[in-house]
């Protein structure tokens, strides 16, 4: 009489899974994925509004070589900047972005509603205007 096997266990198996997307799976292939992270990561760096502003207009305007993205919902406006500024070159942003939302919008921003995530941030703004 013979003993009761055991089932076997399932070795891990270094096989690819046809679900699996071979050149992204294997190590060897790793430059692949190396080549994608850079795409990725450009395409990650548009300007895109805060959920608050989500449906709002959209313009694009570049004052002084310095490129902003205004998202108009209302009465109020969301700035992006574009690109890197030294910190001397950040000075003058503030009244830029004023001046590019009175230039895309036609509104004119309300004095001291500006507000930043970061106090000082010249990167991304919000302000209340009066149209």
């Amino acid at each position: 009489m013979r003993n009761v096997h055991k089932p076997r266990r399932r070795r891990f198996s270094l096989r690819l899974r046809p679900e699996i997307n071979p050149p992204l799976s294997i190590q060897r292939d790793s430059l692949v994925m190396k080549r994608l992270i850079l795409p990725l990561l450009l395409t990650a760096c548009g300007a895109s509004p805060a959920p608050q502003f989500f449906g709002s207009a959209r313009h694009e305007v570049t004052l002084d070589g310095i490129t902003f993205v205004i998202f108009q919902k209302g009465d109020r406006a969301e700035v992006v900047r574009l690109g890197y500024l030294t910190r001397t070159e950040r000075a003058s942003v503030p009244d830029l972005m004023k001046q590019a939302i009175l230039a895309t919008t036609g509104c004119q921003p309300v004095p001291g509603s500006m507000i930043t995530g970061l106090p000082g941030d010249t990167g991304e703004a919000r302000f209340r205007l009066k149209c």
